[in-house]
């Protein structure tokens, strides 16, 4: 029998009604964004985003950044994840989402729920939004909507481009979650590997006209 949502969250992770379709653009090839403090990690930075960062992008943070390293991209790449509303600040993950992953064979990892800002998504290179609703309200706060995609478009066999929430569901809907977002991995890092070669060729360019 399937396990009741925990007590301790007041707010889903949340679909949203107002949801719109999303743009055909596709994230241009570009150079990660540097930093001109040493301590900055200058890395290319990948953030998946659903409603609290307590369901679905935790689950998505820890598949990606595993797929990241079992790529050979670690030292290239930061994976991060977010939320868009503020009501699980502090939190960590849903423990049916922390279940799903240690089930799965994923590590165990520290997680404190935040809320994505505008100057947050200013610094982040590409942005993996779990539904239709997400990916309107960060293009809303970007100059760089097409930096804004929903993650599960990158797996070509997918019945639909939303990753469901699964807060108020069975304990398998996380499974469900989890699965949507594993298949979408390999399009996933062939999208980050093209765009992280797009910036050395556009880089070589640059030194090579310099001479």
């Amino acid at each position: 029998m399937s396990s009741a949502p925990q007590p301790y969250a007041t707010q889903p992770d949340g679909p949203r009604p107002h949801a719109t379709q999303p743009g055909a653009t596709q994230p241009r090839a570009t150079q990660p964004r540097a930093a001109h403090r040493p301590d900055v990690d200058t890395r290319f930075h990948v953030c998946v985003v659903c409603s609290g960062n307590i369901c679905r992008s935790p689950i998505g943070e820890q598949v990606l950044r595993a797929a990241i390293a079992d790529a050979g991209l670690a030292a290239r790449v930061r994976v991060s994840s977010a939320g868009t509303g503020d009501w699980h600040i502090g939190q960590g993950a849903n423990p049916r989402a922390v279940r799903a992953l240690r089930a799965a064979g994923f590590p165990p990892s520290e997680h404190v729920a935040h809320m994505i800002t505008p100057t947050e998504l200013d610094g982040i290179d590409l942005v993996l939004a779990a539904d239709r609703g997400h990916l309107r309200e960060l293009r809303d706060i970007t100059g760089e909507p097409e930096k804004v995609v929903l993650l599960r478009t990158f797996d070509p066999a997918a019945g639909g481009d939303e990753v469901p929430d699964p807060y108020y569901g069975p304990d398998s809907g996380f499974d469900e979650v989890l699965a949507m977002t594993v298949a979408s991995m390999p399009g996933i890092v062939r999208a980050i590997r093209d765009r992280l070669d797009g910036a050395d060729d556009a880089r070589g360019r640059r030194v090579g006209g310099s001479r």
